[in-house]
C-alpha cells in the first residue's frame, strides 16, 4: 500500500514494540486500562497510528472500533506523526482578523499537507491553534517553541528556510 500525500509510513522499532507490550501487560487487567495504555503508547511512538492501535487491540481484546473512538474523541491523542519542526498557526480572533488564515493556507500549499499532517520527510507538521497569548504580535505562528509575529505571507519562505 503506497503512502498517501502528507503521510509518513509507520516505522516502529522492535524496542518500541517491546516497550508497548510491557506497558500493555502491566496495565491490561486494571479497570479503565485503555486510556493509560493509549497514553503510554503515544509516549513510546509519538502518535497512535493504525498499526499501534491494532497491537493494543490484539493484546487486550478491546475492539478496534472502541480504540479508534477513544483516540479520535480525546484531543490529547494524535493519529498522525508530528514533524521535527512543529508549526502551529494561531487562528484565534486577533490573529485571524490580521490574516493568519492566509498564512495557514499558504503553509498548507508550500508544505503540500493539510492541518494535522506531517510532510513525507518527517520534517514539518502543521496545526492550527486558538491562542498563544501573543495577541499584540498578531498574526502569530510558532515553530516548536519559537514565536514568529506580525507575519505576512511573504515572510513564510524566509522562516521555513531557517529549518531546511
Amino acid at each position: 500500500m503506497a503512502a498517501k500525500k502528507g503521510t509518513v509510513p509507520f516505522s516502529g522499532t522492535k524496542e518500541q514494540e517491546d516497550a508497548l507490550m510491557k506497558a500493555i501487560n502491566e496495565l491490561k487487567d486494571e479497570k479503565g486500562a485503555l486510556m493509560p495504555i493509549l497514553q503510554k503508547a503515544q509516549d513510546i511512538y509519538g502518535y497512535l497510528p493504525f498499526e499501534v492501535q491494532k497491537m493494543i487491540s490484539d493484546q487486550t481484546g478491546i475492539p478496534m472500533e472502541k480504540i479508534y473512538g477513544v483516540t479520535t474523541f480525546y484531543s490529547q491523542f494524535t493519529l498522525n506523526p508530528k514533524g521535527k519542526y512543529r508549526i502551529s498557526v494561531c487562528l484565534g480572533t486577533a490573529c485571524y482578523v490580521k490574516g493568519s488564515g492566509d498564512i495557514y493556507n499558504a503553509l498548507m500549499e508550500k508544505l503540500g499537507i493539510v492541518g494535522g499532517e506531517c510532510t513525507p520527510d518527517g520534517k514539518f507538521s502543521l496545526d492550527a491553534c486558538r491562542c498563544v497569548g501573543a495577541c499584540g504580535l498578531a498574526p502569530v505562528m510558532m515553530i516548536n517553541d519559537e514565536v514568529y509575529g506580525r507575519l505576512t505571507v511573504d515572510d513564510i519562505d524566509g522562516i521555513l528556510a531557517k529549518y531546511e
